[in-house]
């Protein structure tokens, strides 16, 4: 039950090991949501925990063409203050399909559209201060078209090849867990045999 001020919340009860005795709201805006818990810990010692909560599910695609090629969007990353090569990816609202954000954040950022996809993962990125979770999907049959970032975007698109893109996930060349978990999770279970055959034909073996 909350408080008056909705500022903090009794939440009594476990959590796994933890005692959790009330969780307050620290910080929100329209996409992420910061509690902060008075908890018991696991070995008895009183404490507090914080998590961000997302108000998206994180979403990503692998889109790759009849050559074997696929497409990397570029942005400055306000975090880290720097420069980041990715797959196409946002967020996607929860109470929407998470294919149907796919298919949006594609062509936002790329322009293309595709006639075929495949889910090919779903992880948590940070467990340990966030419940995000995202979900990595597969697209091919590719068509272009005319990419329609959002405003507040300011991007460069490349073509590259599924081999460059995975030499430069293991030199540390790209350095954004999402892709590098798209791209590792998509060529392992293509040499695995666990992809459908035509798209799996299209990526190196």
């Amino acid at each position: 039950m909350a408080d008056q001020d909705n500022s903090k919340t009794k939440r009594t009860g476990r959590n796994g090991p933890w005692h959790v005795h009330a969780t307050e709201l620290s910080f929100e805006n329209p996409w992420i949501r910061v509690e902060t818990s008075d908890v018991t810990h696991p070995n008895g010692e009183p404490g507090i925990y914080g998590v961000v909560r997302y108000a998206n599910l994180a979403i990503g695609v692998l889109p790759v063409d009849r050559d074997g090629f696929t497409w990397l969007v570029g942005q400055h990353r306000f975090p880290f203050d720097t420069y980041s090569w990715e797959l196409p990816e946002g967020g996607g609202p929860k109470d929407v399909a998470p294919l149907d954000s796919a298919r949006r954040e594609l062509k936002e950022e790329t322009g293309l559209s595709a006639d075929h996809w495949h889910e090919i993962g779903s992880w948590h990125l940070s467990n340990s201060v966030s419940d995000e979770r995202a979900i990595g999907y597969i697209a091919w049959g590719l068509s272009e078209g005319q990419a329609m970032p959002e405003a507040s975007e300011d991007l460069d698109v490349r073509r590259v090849s599924i081999t460059d893109l995975e030499a430069m996930c293991l030199n540390g060349e790209i350095t954004d867990s999402f892709t590098v978990l798209m791209v590792l999770t998509a060529l392992s279970r293509a040499r695995a045999g666990k992809l459908p055959r035509d798209v799996a034909g299209l990526l190196p073996g």
